[in-house]
């Protein structure tokens, strides 16, 4: 199905006096391979089951696969936008069956950190507009630590780090959270672990990770939730349809809705916070 271009929304109520950046949530991984997409596509359609207007941006310009997960062929995407056609608002499309809005990449082109600083600066800002007309917005990002992926996650109240039990994802991972810290953004990194083999294996995955942090970086990330292997995600990914449209009542659709909780908690707070001045 192709969604249809959103026009002249007008701005949630739900937060109208807050920093607009309050209600952005990066999704990051250290490497490719970690289920980073469909927990943000799955994340995204569990706020929206909760009443919360969502946003999913496709900002993995290179391996943008948001689209594919979800059966979709849009008519335009944040390619147009990088090469200055459209306004990031004018490629916003439906997911009808969702009930979310997304913003698509495209893969196969040039990374979004080939882009000069002023045009990433643009899209950035641009983003932040954006997300004044909704409640949440999830930034699925490239996989990594380049300046992009920085930038992005810096504008977030959360970036949730996606991990799993091998070591190079949890390297890598460490990686993230070393240079985060270098910028800055420590404070805004939590920690989820996917396909843990069991509640037990994913929190032993976590403290692993935070003994990491603690030992040599003085840090303590929280833990936003972990999500168990099962078999219904790559049925859900196989045949382009949400695992909670398809297998509701999964061990890994549970487990996200878990962390969509922790995930509003923590933008209401930060609404809070920006209100307090």
């Amino acid at each position: 199905m192709t969604g249809k271009p959103v026009t002249n929304k007008a701005p949630s109520t739900a937060n109208p006096t807050f920093g607009r950046s309050a209600n952005i949530i990066a999704v990051a991984s250290g490497k490719g391979g970690v289920g980073k997409t469909w927990f943000s596509i799955t994340l995204a359609h569990a706020l929206t089951k909760m009443g919360k207007r969502v946003l999913l941006f496709d900002g993995d310009l290179g391996l943008a696969n948001v689209d594919v997960q979800l059966g979709l062929m849009p008519k335009r995407d944040l390619n147009d936008v990088i090469r200055g056609r459209l306004g990031l608002d004018r490629v916003v499309q439906e997911y009808e069956d969702g009930g979310f809005d997304i913003v698509a990449g495209r893969s196969g082109q040039a990374s979004l950190s080939a882009l000069p600083s002023q045009r990433l600066s643009l899209l950035r800002d641009q983003l932040l507009d954006l997300s004044s007309e909704y409640d949440v917005v999830i930034a699925d990002l490239g996989a990594g630590v380049d300046r992009t992926v920085r930038m992005l996650s810096a504008t977030a109240t959360n970036t949730l780090l996606i991990t799993t039990d091998e070591p190079t994802s949890l390297t890598d991972a460490y990686a993230f959270i070393k240079l985060g810290n270098a910028a800055g953004m420590s404070k805004n990194i939590s920690i989820v672990v996917n396909m843990a083999s069991s509640v037990t294996e994913g929190q032993k995955t976590y403290k692993t990770l935070l003994k990491a942090c603690e030992n040599f970086l003085r840090l303590s990330p929280n833990m936003a939730g972990l999500i168990r292997v099962d078999s219904k995600v790559k049925e859900t990914i196989r045949s382009q349809t949400p695992i909670l449209i398809r297998s509701p009542n999964a061990d890994a659709a549970e487990d996200v809705e878990k962390i969509a909780r922790y995930v509003w908690k923590n933008v209401e707070n930060a609404q809070r916070r920006i209100a307090q001045g």
